[in-house]
């Protein structure tokens, strides 16, 4: 795996989550909270359940071997107690911590050699069940699991009337 790709992907997270805020604050309290039968219920349990997952992988990968000092915020951060939790109840707020969030993460991921990647991780899920994966490929899933829930908050985004626009990847990708 390539270090310049979690590179991209941390640029990438960053400006999506920042279109993506600054499209879902078009719509009112009542329209983010509102059920829209998606699989997290409304907008604002979809972008909870980004943060959720984003303290949760954070803090899994705070354990790998090369101790990256960039995760200590997220090792203060009280572990959520279930993907489907309610770290912040308004956007406005769950928006602070978005930021945090992706700040964490770019400083992270330029922390990273390319030896972290080939190493063996040890972990917990939710459930407590014990798994031993590859680092690279558990970033990888990191970047892969926020770019599936931003496309179906853009879907519910859309269907609220509120366009996100241009989301692909390649609005990144430099041009040579």
């Amino acid at each position: 795996m390539l270090l310049s790709h979690f590179l991209l992907m941390a640029d990438y997270n960053q400006w999506m989550n920042t279109r993506l805020y600054d499209a879902a604050a078009k719509l009112s309290a009542a329209e983010l909270e509102r059920d829209r039968a998606a699989f997290f219920g409304s907008i604002l349990g979809t972008l909870n359940h980004l943060a959720v997952t984003d303290v949760m992988w954070l803090q899994r990968f705070s354990a790998h071997p090369s101790d990256h000092r960039s995760l200590d915020p997220v090792r203060a951060m009280r572990t959520p107690e279930s993907l489907r939790a309610t770290l912040r109840s308004d956007l406005a707020s769950l928006r602070v911590l978005r930021i945090e969030l992706d700040e964490i993460i770019g400083r992270w991921v330029r922390e990273l050699s390319a030896e972290d990647l080939t190493q063996t991780l040890e972990y917990r899920n939710s459930k407590g069940i014990a798994f031993k994966r590859n680092f690279g490929l558990l970033v990888q899933h990191l970047f892969n699991h926020q770019t599936h829930h931003r496309g179906q908050t853009t879907t519910l985004l859309f269907q609220a009337g509120v366009d996100v626009g241009v989301t692909d990847l390649l609005a990144l990708i430099p041009n040579e």
